[in-house]
């Protein structure tokens, strides 16, 4: 259970020790901060499930047992000020940036000119990729996450396996909700039952090359039946086409429609940091989260700060209390 509906959206914040993959201190007051400034859950960046599955060297890994410490140490800490936990995994496929990496992707298409021209899996790799998800799943869970996300959005691994331009394979991973379906029941299978499985989407594609929302809904419906609780509705970024305009909200309408085509949980997402407009959101029964990305990097107690804005109970440990008076809940 939550304790309100703001979730902290997962940003890359390449900033890894020794191109490790391991979380360091930046990132343990980078998320501790945002828990003690009120948010109800905090998922931690893209995290990848092998080094060359990486966007850069600079990215969190979750392909080996030594990530599992400083997860943990940070998972801890976000539970003592009442916040959830959760890792966003990925790989990122033809979007990795170091060309010295062994780039893969469904098929050998560039994303491109200035990233390098990746190879296509063969049949047997893209088996042992899922065991690779797996893997990185039975991690998460045992560094206590309260959840698990996987990255199927914004032209990464899952994303381009589940894109017509991307994916232009002749066996059975060719068709576009196979490798993702298996990727989620496996890693289904490592979380405990009751444990949720979210799944961030490009709900659009804003290409001709790549599919629009009708597509997305139905390729949502074979995942859900697999094993995702909760869709995390944004879009693009699988080509290098974009929205015509960006507005605060933009994507909601994605989320809105997601929720009532296949009767689930959806967070919506993309600058809704104006806390009117994001209880509106939650409010109207468009979304049943939202994540707040940019406004979490300005103001670590955005949370705080807009329910203070609310009116409603301001969650402060007790030595901020000076600082954030308590407000009455609405009754």
């Amino acid at each position: 259970m939550l304790k309100n509906r703001v979730v902290m959206s997962p940003m890359c914040q390449y900033s890894v020790d020794a191109h490790d993959g391991r979380l360091n201190a930046w990132h343990y007051v980078h998320y501790v901060s945002r828990a003690v400034g009120g948010t109800g859950l905090i998922l931690v960046e893209m995290t990848d499930v092998e080094p060359n599955g990486r966007i850069t060297a600079g990215d969190s890994g979750i392909w080996d047992d030594s990530h599992i410490e400083p997860l943990a140490r940070i998972a801890e800490q976000v539970h003592r000020y009442g916040a959830k936990f959760g890792v966003q995994i990925a790989h990122a496929g033809r979007k990795a940036t170091d060309p010295t990496w062994d780039v893969v992707a469904p098929s050998a298409i560039r994303f491109s000119d200035s990233l390098p021209m990746p190879r296509a899996l063969t049949t047997d790799e893209c088996a042992r990729l899922v065991e690779k998800f797996a893997a990185g799943a039975r991690r998460v869970v045992a560094a206590g996450a309260d959840t698990l996300e996987l990255h199927g959005a914004h032209g990464y691994l899952l994303n381009q396996f589940m894109s017509p331009g991307s994916n232009h394979r002749s066996d059975r991973y060719g068709d576009p909700t196979r490798f993702p379906v298996e990727v989620i029941e496996a890693v289904r299978a490592e979380m405990p039952s009751g444990m949720p499985l979210f799944m961030r989407v490009s709900s659009v594609e804003y290409s001709p090359e790549g599919y629009g929302l009708e597509g997305l809904i139905e390729m949502a419906g074979a995942f859900q039946k697999a094993g995702v609780d909760l869709f995390d509705a944004s879009s693009g970024s699988n080509y290098p086409a974009g929205p015509e305009r960006v507005y605060p909200g933009y994507q909601v309408p994605y989320a809105d429609r997601i929720r009532k085509e296949l009767h689930m949980p959806v967070m919506a997402v993309g600058m809704l940091e104006d806390p009117i407009l994001a209880q509106s959101v939650v409010g109207e029964g468009r979304a049943d989260l939202v994540a707040i990305g940019r406004g979490h990097l300005a103001h670590p107690y955005w949370t705080n700060a807009a329910a203070l804005q609310l009116g409603v109970e301001v969650q402060t440990p007790w030595e901020y209390d000076r600082a954030f008076p308590r407000a009455k809940k609405r009754g």
